[in-house]
């Protein structure tokens, strides 16, 4: 058989394609991004001293120690959160400026603001942290015991039930529509200015229904002050473990929770955004963070990105439906 001789040309060719390619490897390594390279500004919509300040003080130290630069806290409240929000979204995609965003910032917030920016194309999900779930607590002069009873109560008495809340398009407020819309029954709707007026409401019988914080609420169903019918999650709560949900309890798939995530920039690369979820993941189930987060009345429940773009989707889709069928309006 006949040997094969390449020209001395080709080959030559070949072997310095060989070593360019070889000498820049190296330096294509060196040229990867280190992330993150500065300080990281995490962004919160809420001013300091509430729930949402207290749980960014509690991850800070954590993705600092990790990620070797230091994460400062900049409360920027106003607008439920939807300054925050219009930062965040604005800045450069490198996962230097993070959100630290409640919920509603992001599933009520669309429907019910003119907002100045794109919730699904101007953000990019990292990771759905914690939430808290709420519970349905009635005035001890309601002969209900369940959710079936007080249901059976308001059909039988249209609109003589009241309910409060802690204001128009609050969380409280969406719950008590959800739970009209599925149940087929009337309440009226009583707004306060906060969850804390609407509380001291139902207990002097103002009003006789209230959507409120598991953790603040607790205490009054512990001393007969108020009954409890259900909660809002899918789980019951560990602290009210008696108490079923009201998916349980006769409406199928109810769930109303109070969530916190992270998210970036949309367009911030693909690894940026790895890194945040893989750290901040890791962080979360470590046992001393868990306890701090259950202290304010949150508990750890975690989802990826894409789980989490298409979480806030479906709620986003869910309370578009109630505040439009209920006619809610912010004036």
């Amino acid at each position: 058989m006949a040997s094969l001789r390449l020209p001395v040309t080709i080959v030559l060719e070949c072997l310095i394609a060989i070593a360019a390619l070889s000498s820049a490897t190296p330096a294509l390594a060196a040229a990867a991004p280190v992330y993150p390279e500065r300080p990281v500004r995490l962004v919160i919509g809420f001013a300091p001293g509430g729930t949402a300040d207290t749980f960014a003080r509690i991850l800070t130290p954590r993705l600092h120690e990790a990620l070797g630069q230091p994460w400062v806290v900049d409360n920027r409240s106003g607008a439920s959160g939807n300054i925050a929000t219009e930062i965040v979204a604005r800045s450069n995609p490198d996962g230097h400026t993070v959100l630290l965003v409640l919920s509603t910032s992001l599933t009520v917030s669309p429907t019910l603001y003119k907002l100045p920016i794109n919730v699904d194309a101007d953000l990019q999900p990292v990771i759905l942290l914690a939430n808290a779930q709420y519970v349905l607590v009635v005035h001890p002069s309601i002969k209900a015991n369940t959710v079936n009873d007080l249901v059976g109560f308001a059909k039988a008495q249209p609109g003589k039930l009241s309910y409060g809340s802690a204001g128009i398009g609050s969380p409280h407020q969406l719950a008590a529509e959800l739970m009209k819309t599925r149940a087929g029954i009337n309440m009226v709707h009583v707004p306060y200015k906060g969850g804390g007026p609407a509380s001291t409401a139902l207990l002097s019988n103002e009003v006789q229904v209230l959507f409120g914080s598991l953790s603040s609420l607790l205490p009054y169903v512990k001393s007969g002050r108020l009954k409890a019918l259900g909660v809002t999650g899918l789980a019951r709560s560990a602290v009210l473990p008696e108490t079923p949900t009201i998916a349980e309890s006769g409406l199928p798939d109810f769930e109303v929770t109070s969530w916190f995530g992270l998210l970036v920039a949309a367009r911030t690369p693909g690894a940026i955004v790895r890194t945040l979820y893989d750290t901040s993941n890791s962080i979360l189930k470590t046992p001393d963070v868990n306890v701090a987060i259950r202290r304010v009345g949150l508990e750890v429940s975690t989802k990826e990105p894409e789980q989490f773009k298409a979480y806030i989707k479906a709620e986003t889709d869910v309370w578009a439906k109630v505040i439009k069928a209920a006619g809610i309006r912010i004036d």
